[in-house]
């Protein structure tokens, strides 16, 4: 794992001016979801993820009504659905966790590793995404701590972040941990002990450990009968058909790769925000919508061309099961560590404590103000606060001149 640690920070590349586009998963959504839902057998937590789409910022979920008191201007805006699948509604959840880190991150370089579980375990992947996802992260996390607790490599106990993303850019299934480590440890002595210029840890010893963990324990789960084999993975409920394909997979170099290290720990926040909450598609990619095709963007300005029941098919493959979490922390970020071993990092580092931030108790107008210098509630007109009123649900309200607004009820 070779990289150049960056001492200055690059010039940002020019922007490439991109045509907005009003198109949105919400609209595939509504338009082919209840007949994909009626053709095809789908689980109750991607049941839900369609329902909750299909209704954001619609007047089926209710909302609001924010008029200047000198009437001047009048906006309808209707509820989010809060769904995580939604591409609409994680800007602002995003804001906050990054900003409830920011007091966690240590002054030290990060790099960037992305761990990818081999495709021939798709199939079984998709009929227990819960147990298996939840051995990636335990497989990933002990190789990342026994390596960087083995005074050949480090010799300390880094501060790691993972990420499970599940998808590739033409949303096909493709599993993968993306963790960010801190470059350095912090020994059992108390010492902080950094890593080498430009190097954190072995990416094949790395990769061959993360194979050992994760087979060992994908064998332990089918002795417990904690597998399910159905559908196109029933060949392996065959104890034999299993051993072999447990085979292969010991014969196959596993996937480790690193990217450079961070310029500092602002990067990292930049970075990390790109990571946690991101959707398997935003509205962005969206080219065009008919009956016959759904088009979107992938890489390098490359777009895939789908129909709509096979964009609802590869995008419902990730969702995850309820309550399942996806951001965990380990090494000196864990729960365990936070207030003990994290602090300790902090004072062999010499690094000043952080403030205390409540970022998930500020009201999201306060938040957009902070963050923006836009006052959300005022009036652009005349610059008065804009007095809110809710709107019922099932009501519509369209505007019909700037200052005027007419209802339509939906179940007329």
């Amino acid at each position: 794992m070779q990289n150049r640690e960056r001492q200055e920070a690059r010039p940002p590349k020019p922007a490439q001016a991109r045509p907005r586009t009003t198109l949105e998963v919400a609209e595939i959504v509504r338009r082919y979801g209840e007949a994909y839902r009626q053709s095809h057998i789908i689980s109750f937590e991607q049941t839900a993820a369609l329902r909750f789409i299909a209704a954001c910022r619609t007047s089926e979920l209710g909302g609001h009504l924010d008029e200047c008191p000198n009437g001047d201007f009048a906006r309808p805006s209707y509820n989010s659905c809060g769904h995580r699948n939604c591409p609409k509604c994680q800007a602002l959840e995003q804001v906050r966790w990054i900003e409830s880190r920011k007091d966690r991150l240590l002054p030290v370089p990060y790099y960037h590793l992305v761990f990818t579980q081999p495709h021939e375990l798709n199939p079984l992947v998709l009929r227990n995404q819960k147990v298996l996802y939840d051995l990636l992260f335990a497989s990933v996390s002990a190789a990342l701590l026994e390596v960087a607790t083995d005074p050949k490599y480090l010799g300390g106990v880094p501060a790691v972040t993972l990420v499970l993303h599940t998808w590739s850019r033409d949303l096909r299934l493709h599993p993968h941990l993306h963790a960010i480590v801190s470059g350095g440890g912090l020994a059992s002595s108390g010492e902080w002990i950094p890593c080498r210029k430009g190097f954190l840890l072995p990416k094949r010893v790395l990769a061959a450990l993360l194979r050992h963990k994760y087979l060992a324990g994908l064998r332990a789960l089918r002795d417990k009968g904690r597998l399910d084999f159905g559908g196109a993975c029933a060949d392996l409920s065959d104890r034999n058909t299993f051993d072999r394909l447990l085979s292969d997979l010991y014969a196959t170099n596993w996937l480790v790769y690193a990217k450079e290290a961070f310029a500092g720990p602002e990067n990292v926040i930049e970075y990390l925000g790109r990571y946690t909450h991101r959707t398997g598609i935003s509205n962005s990619r969206l080219v065009s919508i008919d009956d016959q095709a759904v088009v979107f963007r992938t890489k390098d300005c490359n777009v895939v061309t789908v129909t709509p029941d096979e964009f609802l098919r590869r995008f419902l493959l990730h969702v995850l099961p309820k309550r399942f979490v996806k951001i965990r922390h380990n090494g000196l970020l864990a729960a365990a560590n936070v207030n003990t071993r994290l602090v300790q990092a902090r004072q062999a580092l010499g690094a000043p404590k952080p403030p205390v931030r409540h970022p998930e108790k500020e009201d999201w107008r306060e938040l957009v103000l902070r963050l923006t210098g836009v006052d959300p509630m005022c009036c652009p007109v005349c610059g008065q606060t804009l007095l809110r009123r809710e709107l019922p649900k099932g009501v519509e309200y369209r505007l019909v001149a700037e200052t005027s607004l007419s209802r339509e009820d939906d179940s007329s």
